[in-house]
């Protein structure tokens, strides 16, 4: 069997050419492709995806956010229509035409598909479809020996939809249950979700009795960013939104600050960890203030702070030099 040949684009033509850019439904947040919305059981997520979708189908703006008005599908496979019907009465006082739900949907193997193409063939105006939860969509391949390789060929195939019509598919899913310090390992299953998904978004409460949530968003089109969100009359309210540049600074332990204050007042400097630590007031030994500085290199880099080492025969030096980077 003879392969068909690569399609193939040169770089030069590619540099040049007026693609269409990915449609944004949520501005900065959500756009079309597949994005995973990770959580612990009862966090709330239910809840966010009502809301968000109601947003949608109405054209409201969420958390600030502009919002493109679309119809909206939600596969709310773990529900009821009198839950829902209580939810939506408690969210607001109306909702769009455009908002449609279903309780019960095929798996990916058998028969999900073509609903969702049915779907988007009677409703053209359906542009965000969520689907609560993946677990439930999951078909056969689910008990494949590979994990990675059935979960990401499970995700591919709601990605080749979302793609081909340019719609942003949501797929709700849950933490597993031993925690991490990188949110994004909290997802459960393998790395294949995340690998063949376009974004994902994790949900997560350091204490469930707490009415605060933090939102952690990555993904291939849609900047790093946390949204401290608190749970308020049913719905999920914004507190705060970070970048990824203030992530960093929150993170940072304070003797970073000192440091970069003490450079670029100076220029340069040279010692050892230990003449290092007299000179800041942060109370930190000289082992762990040399291993910090290891760990937030490329946090100093890039506010000017260009960390080097090198030894001489009596003792381990560290080197710093102010650098401010170009776009400074």
């Amino acid at each position: 069997m003879t392969a068909r040949p690569l399609e193939i684009v040169s770089a030069s033509a590619l540099m040049t050419a007026m693609l269409a850019e990915r449609p944004w439904y949520v501005e900065g947040l959500l756009t079309s492709g597949v994005t995973l919305l990770v959580g612990d059981p009862k966090v709330g997520k239910s809840w966010l995806v009502l809301d968000l979708l109601r947003c949608l189908s109405s054209g409201e703006a969420l958390w600030g956010c502009a919002t493109r008005r679309v119809d909206v599908l939600y596969l709310a496979l773990e529900d009821t229509l009198p839950r829902l019907q209580q939810r939506l009465w408690r969210l607001a006082d109306e909702a769009s035409e455009g908002y449609r739900i279903a309780l019960t949907a095929g798996t990916i193997d058998d028969g999900l598909l073509d609903q969702l193409e049915g779907h988007l063939d009677a409703y053209p105006a359906t542009r965000v479809i969520a689907v609560d939860t993946l677990r439930l969509v999951r078909g056969s391949s689910a008990t494949s020996s590979s994990v990675y390789a059935s979960e990401y060929a499970d995700v591919h195939r709601l990605k080749e939809l979302a793609d081909a019509r340019e719609i942003a598919i949501i797929l709700v899913h849950h933490t597993r249950k031993m925690g991490d310090a990188d949110v994004f390992k909290l997802v459960s299953g393998s790395q294949g979700l995340m690998g063949a998904a376009d974004q994902t978004m994790v949900l997560r409460r350091d204490d469930r009795a707490d009415a605060t949530a933090t939102l952690s968003v990555t993904g291939r089109d849609v900047e790093y960013c946390e949204l401290v969100l608190r749970f308020e009359d049913c719905r999920w309210a914004l507190v705060e939104r970070l970048g990824e540049r203030e992530i960093a600074e929150r993170k940072a332990p304070p003797e970073m600050s000192e440091i970069i204050e003490l450079v670029e007042a100076i220029g340069s400097w040279r010692g050892t960890a230990t003449e290092l630590a007299e000179l800041i007031t942060c109370d930190v030994t000289p082992p762990a203030l040399a291993k910090r500085l290891a760990e937030h290199r490329r946090y100093l880099a890039e506010r000017g702070v260009r960390v080097d080492r090198t030894r001489t025969s009596s003792a381990r030096l560290i080197l710093l030099r102010w650098e401010p980077p170009a776009d400074a």
